[in-house]
């Protein structure tokens, strides 16, 4: 079996927070990093990491892959699609700092009423669906035209300072002018004056982005797609291979994937808590993640049950992939080094 690995923020993005990354015990990721070529390319967002994996090119239609790999999605192949998702923007500083949807604890009542009162309110504009609490999207009408839609996804923006929300050119001036309406309708819900006096975050905008429509045809290299992450499983839907949810451990995935195939497995625990700086849950996660996939997946490429393993790693330091194979993994003169130690090595360009 072959095995691309997908890891979005594996290395904690502070290379000199000692406490975050001193005494990590993860032999097996260090291990496979010390013995596998490494190559690095600039940053870029999971959806972009995803979507390179299977041959997209720029500015795919992330919302569109998105709602396809939802369980209960709304079909309209020929619609284009953004993703509408809930989140709250706080001023700090004389920032925007986003906070996004996952992180609110949107109860799902609320978020169906906030979706309906968005469609009365817009009913010329398109329809808002609510496949989860924190996942939304808006379908427009299939001849719908938003030109260059440069909006980062989600997972760039939370947790972090935010500028414009939608681009201003003008095939968007009516998106940005519902989008203010919007706001103005999420202030005044009285889903938001119970959050308000129970004390949580309000869901004060939407974050709109990955516009356009689900693209003809679609071919993968891979023999099946292993994750838990609706864009990741439309991605292996529209390619039409075998999507399975994340097995227990790496016993349970050599177990079940064809002698020969090329797997793509998404492991993305680790981005919320680098997301929202919390050191303590990235150790955690990690250590799970080691016990669980790293060190049995090491000893099977190191023991001939995989022939090659791909890791990719978005980061802070970069795009990050390290392709190893047996042989590799018997180079016992290339030591393991710490995983604070590869965090500085990334940090002064090293590879």
């Amino acid at each position: 079996m072959q095995l691309t690995l997908v890891v979005p923020e594996l290395i904690w993005p502070e290379p000199d927070d000692r406490e975050s990354l001193d005494a990590l015990p993860c032999p097996g990721l260090n291990t496979l990093i010390a013995r596998s070529r490494c190559s690095h390319r600039p940053p870029q967002s999971l959806e972009a990491t995803l979507c390179d994996s299977f041959g997209l090119g720029e500015h795919a239609p992330y919302a569109a892959f998105r709602v396809l790999g939802e369980d209960a999605a709304p079909t309209a192949a020929d619609a284009c699609w953004l993703c509408a998702d809930p989140v709250h923007l706080r001023l700090h500083q004389e920032r925007l700092i986003l906070a996004d949807g996952g992180s609110l604890g949107i109860h799902s009542a609320e978020a169906q009423a906030i979706v309906d009162e968005l469609n009365r309110q817009f009913p010329d504009r398109g329809t808002f669906h609510a496949a989860a609490v924190d996942r939304w999207y808006l379908q427009l009408p299939a001849g719908t035209e938003l030109g260059r839609f440069d909006v980062l996804p989600l997972s760039a923006v939370a947790g972090r300072s935010v500028g414009r929300q939608l681009p201003a050119t003008p095939e968007t001036r009516w998106l940005r002018q519902m989008l203010n309406e919007a706001q103005m309708i999420l202030h005044q819900h009285p889903a938001n004056a119970r959050r308000e006096d129970d004390g949580r975050s309000t869901i004060n905008s939407l974050w709109l982005w990955g516009a356009g429509k689900l693209p003809t045809g679609g071919a993968g290299e891979f023999a099946g797609l292993w994750s838990d992450q609706p864009l990741a499983r439309g991605l292996g839907r529209a390619a039409a291979i075998p999507v399975q949810g994340v097995p227990e451990n790496a016993a349970a995935l050599l177990a079940r994937s064809p002698p020969g195939s090329r797997q793509i497995l998404l492991l993305d625990a680790l981005q919320s808590p680098v997301q929202y700086e919390d050191s303590e849950a990235y150790r955690a996660t990690l250590l799970d993640l080691e016990a669980r996939w790293f060190a049995p997946l090491q000893k099977a490429l190191a023991g001939g049950r995989m022939q090659r393993l791909r890791l990719v790693a978005t980061t802070a330091y970069g795009a990050l992939a390290w392709d190893s194979n047996r042989q590799a993994q018997w180079q016992l003169w290339r030591r393991p080094q710490p995983l604070a130690a590869t965090a500085q090595a990334l940090a002064r360009g090293e590879r």
